[in-house]
């Protein structure tokens, strides 16, 4: 008798109640089974389930296969909101991506945007491709989908920049 394979939890997106989900990358996610959305609240911090869990950001040890058994929660705002969402999730442990090259085109006229800061988007597919989970049509409504690829075509972690 076999062991039944265990999923991992699902990936919980904060999103921040004043990004414009017209222009969010991970806004076609909604609905999608492994994914819980959550509009961040600072007043009420979102009680994530009994799993366990690991944040998305900068500054951490990289994300990788020990990890692949743990939910991602994953802050979705501007960078100039990312430090008040990060601090109300802090006791969750943080772990950083490989580098990779965002193909987002941003502008920003007040804030300087992390040289390794990826579209939300951008940074699901990557953990995902780090953690060895299916990375099938997450970036199929993805406006820039096929130049990130490209762009980070034949670094260590995209030798094929396969999308499966």
């Amino acid at each position: 008798m076999s062991i039944p394979e265990m999923s991992p939890p699902p990936t919980v997106i904060v999103v921040h109640p004043r990004e414009n989900r017209k222009k969010c990358s991970v806004e076609p996610l909604r609905g999608r089974d492994g994914f819980q959305f959550h509009t961040f609240k600072a007043q009420e911090p979102l009680a994530l389930p009994e799993h366990n869990y690991v944040r998305l950001g900068l500054g951490g040890p990289i994300l990788g296969p020990a990890d692949d058994s743990l939910g991602l929660l994953v802050l979705d705002g501007t960078w100039r909101w990312a430090e008040a969402m990060e601090a109300q999730y802090a006791h969750v442990p943080i772990r950083s991506l490989p580098p990779w090259r965002t193909a987002y085109p941003r502008v920003s006229k007040v804030f300087d945007d992390p040289e390794q800061g990826l579209a939300t988007i951008e940074a699901i597919w990557l953990a995902y491709r780090c953690l060895g989970r299916s990375t099938a049509g997450l970036l199929d409504h993805y406006r820039w989908g096929e130049q990130f690829l490209e762009l980070n075509r034949g670094g260590d972690q995209a030798s094929d920049g396969s999308s499966s």
